[in-house]
């Protein structure tokens, strides 16, 4: 499969998604409005993303794909196999412990998060706390979605991976039509409706691991030389792929201190706005290029590396650069 073929699957998927998560963010306005509710909800669901860029999707991707790729083309199929156990062992065991202290430790959590809640609105922090407990079980989840998301993608199998994230806007339009009755607190089902799609998300990917006969056998595997290699790695990318998480995080820590109700949740209906581009284009060509460039590199093949980048940056610029001068022009229309 070609690299712009890959793309446009990928991006199709992301398109998708980006489109149903406005109809998401459209019906959370009509049905929730602005709130502190909106705000609670928001405030809660922003740290088990940030543990999910940071644990799945951010730097373990970054480090555990290229290493992937290595075994998969100098090593044998038992020599995967051995790794996606071992890795997924120590993975999986390292994000229980940190995800069950989160669990006891919620309320201090989210005092860091919103701790102006607690002296002022204090029925608002109890809720929230509540909310928090269930979202927190969307980190283990999604973040075993992203380590099936990297083998699938190494072995080119972009299209579940790429269309995982329709689950949850799919999950999250659901729970609000036919949960909030059921809660005193209406915006409490969006909690729910995350943790149901942190479900869904996993089990679809399930069939595909499946079919390569790569469905791991958690192992803990802390002294496999590979599984270490992981490990360095992620730790050059960690700071660099925690930040703009960390500021997306203060964002929202600052707007819960503006005396305006719901400023929260109008910086987050901006950012999604700014992201559609950004997550139809820029991840889908990333995604791509990834296992290809780290395929490229185990065979040090250096001009190819180079020719992938290159035609990388040039797709990147050509839709990028329209993209942003369309919502700078076009702000007040959007």
């Amino acid at each position: 499969m070609s690299l712009f073929k890959s793309t446009a699957i990928v991006s199709l998927f992301t398109l998708v998604s980006r489109i149903s998560g406005f109809v998401r963010d459209m019906v959370m306005a009509a049905l929730f409005g602005v709130s502190v509710w909106t705000d609670a909800f928001i405030a809660v669901f922003r740290i088990p993303n940030f543990m999910r860029r940071l644990f799945a999707e951010g730097s373990f991707s970054m480090a555990f794909v290229p290493v992937l790729n290595e075994i998969k083309t100098n090593g044998s199929k038992a020599d995967l196999k051995q790794f996606i156990d071992r890795i997924s062992g120590t993975l999986f065991a390292i994000v229980l412990i940190v995800w069950m202290l989160m669990e006891i430790f919620a309320p201090q959590v989210m005092w860091l998060t919103a701790h102006k809640w607690q002296a002022t609105q204090a029925n608002v922090f109890h809720e929230s706390i509540g909310m928090l407990r269930y979202t927190l079980v969307y980190f283990p989840l999604i973040t075993l979605v992203a380590f099936a998301g990297g083998i699938l993608n190494t072995h080119k199998k972009f299209a579940i991976p790429a269309a995982t994230p329709i689950l949850l806007n799919i999950a999250l339009i659901a729970s609000m039509f036919f949960l909030r009755d059921y809660f005193a607190i209406p915006e409490k089902s969006l909690a729910i409706g995350v943790l149901i799609a942190g479900i869904l998300q996993l089990l679809v990917q399930i069939p595909a691991l499946l079919k390569l006969g790569l469905f791991p056998r958690f192992k803990l595997g802390f002294k496999d030389k590979q599984v270490q290699k992981v490990m360095k790695l992620m730790v050059p990318t960690l700071f660099g792929s925690s930040v703009a998480q960390v500021n997306i995080l203060f964002d929202t820590i600052i707007a819960l201190w503006l005396p305006l109700t719901g400023s929260a949740t109008i910086l987050y209906y901006s950012d999604r706005l700014l992201e559609f581009p950004l997550g139809i284009f820029a991840i889908a060509i990333s995604t791509v290029i990834l296992p290809t460039l780290s395929r490229q590199h185990a065979k040090d093949n250096s001009q190819d590396f180079i020719n992938t980048m290159r035609w990388a940056l040039n797709l990147g610029f050509f839709i990028g650069i329209p993209a942003a001068a369309g919502l700078a022009v076009l702000a007040s229309e959007v």
